[in-house]
């Protein structure tokens, strides 16, 4: 697939999408949703990709669904499909890869821009950053996995408060509430997610894999099927190249060097 709505680039290791609409504060079309629902797939298919960041391009992450976009297709739109075969894509395409995923938050995210973020393993944001569940303040609900996404970080009355006040939620006030991993001034943003996104990459890249599926999982599980999950998967990631390598590593007191197998 061309990409005329997203920027993407593989360099080290690391794949950067880049939301590129930037006169739109990057609101996504129908186009850029399936590209960037396509850049996800090739991450997951590439065995050089180790880590995977998303951001925005400009002064924002993404306002979220283009709404002119959605004025101009009249009564042939429904919101429901437009969901299941767009955002769910991209959605499910970030917590089932089984990369770490980083969102370098550079500005406001808003809608289903908020469901992306939340989606992602580490959050990176500018202090210039904000979320808003936008959804009320047209009359709808909110999507993208909000509604599973969000209670679980933050509880379900801060979660219903954000989403019926559409309230702007700061960056500080993010991270307290655990939703960010850190904030750092604008200026520095690309260079501590650079900094994050090398670390994962040069890591033990099955390892954080199986972590993320068996964390994933445990949300539906009783602590002795957790348990015994971990227990399999823990084999599996025993029989790696990367396990024998941070061993040997540990008793000769050296820096391990992981080659994600």
């Amino acid at each position: 697939m061309t990409y005329e709505n997203i920027q993407f680039d593989v360099t080290d290791g690391v794949a950067t999408i880049t939301l590129n609409r930037p006169d739109s504060l990057n609101a996504f079309t129908t186009a850029m949703i399936a590209e960037t629902a396509d850049a996800l797939k090739q991450c997951g298919r590439d065995a050089a990709v180790r880590c995977v960041v998303i951001t925005g391009a400009g002064r924002g992450f993404t306002a979220g669904q283009d709404l002119a976009e959605v004025q101009g297709r009249g009564d042939e739109f429904s919101i429901g499909p437009h969901l299941r075969a767009g955002y769910h894509r991209i959605i499910k395409g970030i917590v089932g890869l089984e990369k770490p995923v980083v969102a370098a938050v550079n500005g406001v995210a808003a809608g289903a821009g908020v469901g992306i973020v939340l989606a992602a393993d580490i959050r990176i944001a500018s202090e210039k950053a904000s979320l808003v569940l936008a959804f009320s303040k047209i009359g709808l609900v909110p999507d993208s996995g909000l509604n599973w996404l969000l209670p679980r970080m933050i509880g379900q009355a801060r979660a219903y408060q954000l989403a019926v006040t559409a309230e702007r939620l700061g960056a500080e006030q993010a991270l307290a509430w655990g939703l960010f991993n850190e904030v750092v001034p604008a200026e520095q943003l690309a260079a501590q997610v650079d900094a994050w996104a090398q670390r994962l990459a040069s890591g033990p890249s099955i390892s954080f894999g199986l972590t993320k599926r068996a964390m994933n999982r445990a949300w539906s599980q009783t602590l002795e099927e957790a348990l015994d999950y971990e227990a399999y998967l823990q084999d599996t990631a025993a029989r790696t190249a990367d396990n024998k390598e941070g061993v040997a590593a540990f008793l000769e007191k050296r820096a391990p060097h992981y080659t994600g197998k």
